[in-house]
């Protein structure tokens, strides 16, 4: 599996869970707006093959990881879906980060 197909699976699960997770609260429209819908999009663009992709989702899910992480510590209730959140944010970051990473191994293998 290439590098941006695994960002844009990852993406696309961040953005189910959003997408579940406001299913079950009163402001469904506000929480799939804000939250399912920029991963959903940065999906769609690592698809597509757009260069900022990595970048841009690993800020966000900088953002997608303090929220889950204030979550876990405020709001039992919601210690299932922040638990989520936490690991695919993790996610993120893991695939994002992946091709610098390679590219830095290649790079030591070649020397």
């Amino acid at each position: 599996m290439s590098a941006q197909r695994y960002l844009a699976t990852c993406l696309f699960a961040l953005a189910a869970l959003f997408i579940g997770w406001s299913l079950a609260h009163t402001h469904t429209l506000a929480g799939l707006l804000a939250f399912a819908l920029p991963p959903a999009l940065l999906g769609i663009a690592a698809l597509l093959g757009w260069h900022r992709t990595g970048f841009t989702a690993a800020m966000l899910a900088l953002l997608w990881f303090s929220h889950a992480v204030m979550l876990l510590w405020s709001e039992p209730a919601a210690r299932g879906w922040a638990t989520g959140e936490t690991v695919l944010a993790l996610l993120v970051i893991h695939a994002a980060c992946l091709p610098g990473y390679r590219a830095r191994c290649e790079r030591r293998q070649t020397t």
